[in-house]
C-alpha cells in the first residue's frame, strides 16, 4: 500500500475536507477543527493536524494540541484525535503516523507529548509510557494518560 503523511500547513486545500473527516470521526464541531487547523497553518507550533493520505483518500490522521479535554493543564502537548479508518488497520499506520508527530514535533524542541486514551497496550508499542489517569472535561470520566519523550 502506498500512502504519504503530511501536516495539513503542507496541503492547506484538505483543511475543510480534513475537519470534516474529524468530525465524522469524533463528533466535535467541523468549525473546532477549522479553527485548530488554521492556527497551525499560519505558522503555530501547537496545534497542528496531520494526515495519512492514500492517493486522494484519507486513511488516518491525528493532531497535536495543548490539552486534550482533561483536567491535567500540566500535562501539554497532546497528540489526539488519532484515528485510521478501520479498512487500514492493523497495517502499521498509526505507527506510522504516531512516529511521524513525535519526529515533527522534536524538530521543533518539543521532546515531551502526552496522549489521552482508553487504549490499553496499544501506544507502548511505539514508545509510549503510561503515565496516569487523568478525569475527562466532558463526561467527568477517568482515561489513560500516556507519555512519549525523545531522549
Amino acid at each position: 500500500m502506498n500512502y504519504v503523511i503530511k501536516r495539513i500547513s503542507e496541503i492547506p486545500q484538505m483543511e475543510e475536507r480534513a475537519a470534516r473527516w474529524f468530525c465524522e470521526k469524533w463528533g466535535i464541531p467541523r468549525q473546532a477543527y477549522l479553527e485548530s487547523m488554521d492556527e497551525g497553518i499560519k505558522g503555530a507550533d501547537v496545534p497542528r493536524w496531520y494526515l495519512a493520505l492514500e492517493n486522494d483518500r484519507i486513511i488516518g490522521g491525528m493532531g497535536v494540541i495543548q490539552n486534550d479535554f482533561h483536567e491535567r493543564k500540566d500535562l501539554c502537548p497532546n497528540v489526539c484525535a488519532v484515528y485510521t479508518e478501520a479498512d487500514r488497520r492493523r497495517l502499521g499506520i498509526a505507527g506510522r503516523m504516531l512516529k511521524f508527530v513525535c519526529d515533527d514535533m522534536q524538530n521543533l524542541g518539543i521532546d515531551t507529548l502526552y496522549l489521552l486514551t482508553d487504549h490499553t497496550s496499544f501506544y507502548e508499542r511505539y514508545g509510549w509510557q503510561y503515565l496516569c489517569m487523568a478525569r475527562t472535561e466532558s463526561r467527568g470520566e477517568m482515561a489513560r494518560v500516556y507519555v512519549h519523550r525523545k531522549s
